[in-house]
């Protein structure tokens, strides 16, 4: 049986509401350092039982995406040691991400932990979403945006990826920026970048998406100088009927 993305979201956000702290992990929330955008760690959180019970855990998940492979003890005595192991793909974050730490004890009580990180990502995206607004099938749209790499040294390249294809193409052209206001990025300046023009001659309407209203498509890039990144956009809106 499949939950959808709304129930598994409300019960994650219900857990975290409800958690009890008898299992607390010192400093909170938990720092994990720095990763690049696509990078693949194994990380450990260090905690203590806090409270005079034992207690006895079920399951460990991740409230977000990323994380897996979790392993944890299953029973924890009185004021001992807690240490929780996972492994976390960093592939699609940006910037500063907190994700939470679910145990699930075996009576259903909720115990969390909030780690605290940073990713670094090589391509910077100067525009993230784009409204498609009331949308009927088969039209055209096209959005332009600006891209230049983090470090503000080299031009980027880029490039759909596979499954992006089916709906969108792309073209792109050399172009110097300056970008010292992100919402006023300017061409002209001193940072190489492109300018990037992103086409669908018609988005999909299949699966899930027959019987919902909205649209939400994750436009996803490619690029062969950093082959660990994974730069997207997201376009939104509403279907005509």
């Amino acid at each position: 049986m499949y939950l959808s993305v709304a129930a598994v979201t409300f019960a994650s956000l219900a857990s975290v509401a409800f958690a009890d702290e008898s299992i607390r992990f010192v400093p909170d929330p938990y720092p994990i350092g720095y990763a690049d955008q696509g990078d693949v760690k194994h990380i450990v959180i260090k905690g203590a039982n806090v409270s005079g019970k034992e207690i006895n855990l079920e399951n460990v998940m991740g409230q977000g995406v990323g994380m897996s492979n979790f392993k944890y003890p299953k029973k924890i005595a009185p004021g001992a040691a807690v240490t929780i192991e996972f492994d976390m793909d960093f592939a699609g974050m940006d910037g500063q991400i907190n994700p939470v730490v679910v145990m699930v004890g075996t009576d259903g009580t909720p115990y969390t932990a909030t780690v605290d990180g940073f990713v670094k990502a090589p391509i910077f995206l100067g525009e993230k979403l784009f409204d498609t607004g009331f949308y009927a099938k088969g039209e055209k749209r096209e959005w332009t945006f600006y891209v230049w790499e983090t470090d503000k040294k080299e031009r980027p390249d880029l490039f759909l990826d596979s499954a992006a294809q089916r709906e969108f193409s792309m073209t792109s052209k050399p172009v110097m920026l300056n970008v010292d206001k992100l919402d006023q990025i300017k061409e002209g300046g001193k940072v190489p970048g492109l300018k990037v023009t992103l086409t669908t001659k018609g988005l999909l309407r299949e699966g899930l998406e027959l019987k919902q209203k909205s649209i939400r498509k994750i436009v996803g890039f490619k690029s062969k100088k950093h082959p660990k990144a994974t730069p997207e956009v997201l376009i939104v809106g509403y279907w005509k009927d």
